[in-house]
């Protein structure tokens, strides 16, 4: 079984991999753990100025894993676990005194959103794009959709995008401030190392206390954090999340009967 998410180096650029392609890295407890592991070990690496976060397979990540989530005897509970340990992610790349370069080859949808907001700099391929898919589950944002992503795009965006569930494709995430590139697919690993082993050519005191105040607002994002959390997991004892997840069941299991067939 191959590792959850990989991480390697080359030179000062030490680059982490969400590999859990066939479930389009969704999050689970195991994932998590294994980023914040990863995120720990860059940390710590000797001689890392910059770290770079991808993924493998078609899609970014889809977030907090859903059938998981719906399948579970405890729904609360299981989400107040992963997002916690989501917000722990986050955290950890905000605390980091290296830049977080991140490159988006495909969706990313729901929660996974929180590790593109944490970042410092972002590289979208075309099919890149960004979907809440709250509002049709009965659910409530989390991931940051509701805490940082006004902060980059505007509060009227973010509440059409939320509200709606409206996707955010690569070009606009560029033009309204959420990524910083658009680049073709086949150069996207490229170009997201060349900038990475850019910005480690920079003296890395001086990147360290930029990005402290870039993220000056770390301990109140963390506490409105908290709060998304906390409503997430009240929401999800919903009858409108029963609904939700019910219905995302039985599309689920749709699927996999017609693929029988």
């Amino acid at each position: 079984m191959p590792n959850l998410v990989a991480i390697q180096s080359d030179g000062p650029v030490v680059t982490i991999t969400l590999n859990r392609p066939e479930q389009h890295n969704s999050f689970t407890p195991d994932l998590l753990a294994a980023l914040l592991d990863a995120l720990t070990a860059a940390r710590h690496h000797h001689g890392v100025r910059v770290a770079v976060l991808q993924a493998t397979g078609p899609s970014f990540s889809r977030g907090t894993d859903i059938a998981g989530l719906a399948g579970h005897a405890d729904r609360a509970l299981y989400a107040d676990q992963v997002l916690r340990q989501l917000h722990q992610v986050m955290l950890a790349v905000i605390d980091l005194p290296v830049p977080l370069v991140v490159a988006v080859q495909g969706p990313a949808t729901g929660s996974a959103i929180g590790l593109v907001l944490a970042a410092d700099v972002v590289l979208v391929a075309p099919k890149a794009s960004f979907t809440a898919y709250t509002t049709t589950l009965g659910l409530s944002p989390e991931g940051g959709w509701a805490t940082l992503l006004p902060r980059l795009i505007g509060q009227r965006r973010a509440a059409e995008a939320l509200l709606l569930e409206r996707p955010i494709s690569a070009a606009e995430a560029v033009a309204w401030g959420l990524a910083n590139r658009l680049v073709p697919a086949s150069h996207l690993a490229e170009e997201t190392q060349a900038l990475a082993h850019q910005m480690a050519a920079q003296l890395p005191g001086s990147i360290a206390c930029t990005r402290r105040l870039l993220w000056s607002e770390r301990d109140r994002l963390a506490a409105e954090l908290d709060r998304e959390r906390e409503l997430f997991c009240a929401q999800i004892q919903s009858i409108e999340a029963d609904i939700g997840l019910n219905a995302f069941l039985d599309r689920q299991r749709a699927m996999m009967t017609e693929a029988d067939l």
